[in-house]
């Protein structure tokens, strides 16, 4: 396997593009997470690296990356999109808590099975899914049920 500046240089040359020194160290920044994360945690922590990068040049970089098949949008929620670098992993599934924040990551082969399934049946390609559930997280329900409880409305 190839390592991500190469699968994003090729990428870039293709299109015309080049590689230049803030892509290289956005696409950097983007491989040091280990979470999700938006366009303002990826900017906060450029400026706390002390690199100079404006918001719109992380704006007109994401969809790159995300083209080249190095990250993906992973959620949308109250109108902020999150992403994740998906290049040498497996693909999951996410749940995400809209009390907390919490983001659960899962994998199921029974999902990923039928979702091959129906692709078959209907002589679709499938190139990319998302499976996003909203719910509340184990702590957050339990907050829930206790609050509801304490005031005769459960």
């Amino acid at each position: 396997m190839i390592s991500q500046e190469e699968k994003f240089c090729n990428f870039l040359k293709l299109k015309g593009l080049k590689f230049t020194p803030e892509r290289k160290t956005i696409l950097k920044e983007i491989f040091s997470f280990h979470s999700h994360f938006d366009v303002d945690k990826l900017y906060d922590k450029l400026r706390e690296q002390k690199e100079h990068i404006s918001r719109a040049t992380i704006y007109r970089t994401l969809p790159l990356l995300v083209g080249s098949n190095l990250i993906s949008e992973a959620l949308r929620c109250e109108g902020k999109i999150s992403y994740e670098h998906i290049y040498g992993h497996e693909h999951h599934d996410h749940m995400i808590c809209i009390k907390c924040g919490k983001i659960i990551e899962f994998r199921n082969e029974n999902i990923e099975k039928l979702q091959n399934e129906i692709c078959k049946k209907y002589g679709f390609k499938a190139v990319e899914y998302r499976l996003g559930i909203r719910g509340y997280c184990n702590k957050c329900s339990k907050r829930s049920k206790k609050e509801r409880n304490l005031y005769g409305t459960g």
